[in-house]
């Protein structure tokens, strides 16, 4: 069965037709050309699909197009400015956080809303004294805490030590 959706994404209102059981990875790349959510494990597993799904991260295999309707998507792309790299990004360049650079724009999602949880006060499985979570300071982050919030997000390249040093940059001093 076919339906009508909306996504606004990357700024951009998108209206497309997709069959009731579209993925809103499919979605993306297959219908509207929206490339930087990858296609991995297909299965939730590996986050090469993250995107920002209403400001939270998601994992778009994972997420039925029908179900997001009216939802604004950002993608590791629609972060930038132009030129101007969102500074986690920027990070990761500068860190050489991306190697073959397949599962670079899910890391890249999800450390953006990693931190956006961190400055929220989202306790992760490793942080002390969770219960005070308002007390949680994104800048004080440290490479565990990086690690545990992340985990969701493989890569196969093994970049794992640049990326928490990119992602503990971009806490530290990141213009986000």
């Amino acid at each position: 069965m076919d339906t009508r959706i909306d996504l606004r994404v990357d700024g951009e209102q998108r209206s497309l037709t997709v069959d009731t059981r579209t993925t809103l990875l499919d979605a993306l790349r297959e219908r509207l050309g929206v490339t930087s959510p990858k296609k991995g494990c297909d299965h939730g597993q590996c986050g090469s699909c993250t995107v920002l799904l209403d400001g939270r991260r998601a994992t778009t295999c994972l997420a039925l197009a029908v179900a997001h309707t009216g939802s604004e998507i950002t993608t590791a792309a629609g972060l930038s400015d132009g030129d101007d790299l969102h500074p986690v990004a920027r990070a990761f360049l500068d860190h050489d956080g991306l190697q073959c650079g397949y599962c670079t724009p899910g890391q890249i999602c999800s450390a953006v809303g990693m931190l956006d949880e961190a400055k929220a006060g989202w306790p992760s499985l490793v942080t002390e004294h969770a219960e005070d979570s308002a007390a949680l300071d994104e800048s004080e982050l440290d490479d565990e805490e990086i690690r545990e919030r992340m985990s969701g997000n493989l890569c196969r390249c093994g970049a794992y030590t640049n990326i928490v040093t990119a992602i503990r940059e971009a806490s530290n001093g990141g213009n986000r």
